[in-house]
């Protein structure tokens, strides 16, 4: 992505890639917890599975590239890729899908573009949506909640034995999305439903929420994108929501607590380098990425739209830095653009 050229004086800060990536995948320590939680070991399998191929990928092309490996791995930034590609794939998913979706997140994600700081698009969501369209199926198989044994989970990664029929159910997303002419009352008869969004989703939703405000609290990033993503997915739902007859779209907190929204909101739309740079920008990005959540969900093909939503606004990005880059220091704005300061 092109960044707009500001003149100085530039702040500088006390990060570095390392210090940040490392405080990113703490952040995401309570999500993953919940989800194992709520899912047993199959995340935790993933997130290792997922660590060691990004790894893998990323040196192999290093390497072709003839660029040092020792350096850029240590930066942790294949290892965040895998983290929230592990976190969003889901947690029995088959070995050679998470295979094909972190190898694709590195490749054609970040290394077809120069590395680290040189992607148009987010590279965990160009893995995701890799495998979502390539290998639907299994990209739907997530379990009920404590389903599934550790060994039995295993198993089924490693293509072994076949779980039998019933371990795997439809989430919330996919209950709402295929049942739109039961009433609101009928739909949270579905076990699939929690006390406000899918059966432990709000328990994962809550988690990344604290990971993300300690993010925040951290100074990791602005609050404009997160801050644009939940507000325009919140006004959306609440513009068409029906509340008491059938062909509901869910309510405002059900889609806030749902899927994969507080992930999306706290670690993807904060990517400095595929998204927004401006303050303006930044928060124009994240109500794109809520808007089109929404729409995604409600009138989309797929349940969840987050990564779809995120992939669309990466391409928005340079035009939203455009139009909302910040007065250069000692000019002020006339008609006709900027001029020198008095």
């Amino acid at each position: 992505m092109a960044l707009p050229r500001i003149t100085s004086p530039h702040a500088h800060g006390p990060n570095r890639t390392q210090r940040v990536m490392l405080l990113v995948l703490a952040a995401a320590i309570p999500g993953a917890l919940a989800q194992c939680w709520l899912y047993g070991a199959g995340t935790l399998i993933n997130l290792f599975w997922a660590s060691a191929v990004a790894l893998g990928v990323e040196a192999a092309a290093l390497k072709l590239r003839d660029r040092p490996v020792a350096f850029f791995l240590r930066d942790g930034s294949a290892l965040v890729t895998a983290a929230l590609l592990a976190l969003a794939l889901p947690p029995y998913a088959p070995w050679w899908l998470t295979l094909v979706a972190v190898g694709s997140a590195i490749l054609f994600g970040k290394q077809l573009y120069g590395g680290l700081g040189q992607n148009p698009f987010n590279p965990a969501m160009i893995g995701y949506v890799v495998a979502l369209v390539s290998f639907p199926v299994p990209m739907t198989q997530w379990p009920a909640a404590h389903a599934v044994g550790l060994l039995d989970g295993l198993q089924q990664i490693l293509g072994i034995v076949t779980l039998p029929d019933g371990w795997a159910r439809a989430t919330a997303l996919d209950v709402l999305k295929t049942n739109r002419s039961l009433t609101v009352e009928e739909l949270w008869q579905n076990p699939a439903f929690g006390h406000f969004g899918g059966m432990g989703a709000e328990i994962v939703n809550l988690a990344f929420l604290a990971g993300g405000l300690f993010l925040l609290h951290k100074r990791l990033f602005g609050w404009q994108a997160p801050v644009g993503m939940l507000a325009g997915l919140f006004v959306m739902s609440l513009l068409f929501w029906n509340g008491s007859g059938s062909d509901s779209h869910g309510s405002p907190l059900f889609h806030l607590l749902s899927g994969a929204t507080m992930l999306g909101a706290f670690f993807i739309v904060t990517d400095p380098a595929s998204g927004a740079t401006s303050p303006r920008g930044r928060l124009y990005f994240g109500l794109g990425v809520g808007v089109l959540t929404y729409v995604i969900r409600a009138w989309g093909g797929y349940p969840d739209g987050v990564a779809f939503a995120v992939l669309l606004m990466n391409m928005a990005a340079p035009t939203l830095d455009y139009y909302t880059r910040p007065r250069t220091y000692g000019h002020a704005k006339t008609q006709r653009g900027f001029k020198a300061g008095d």
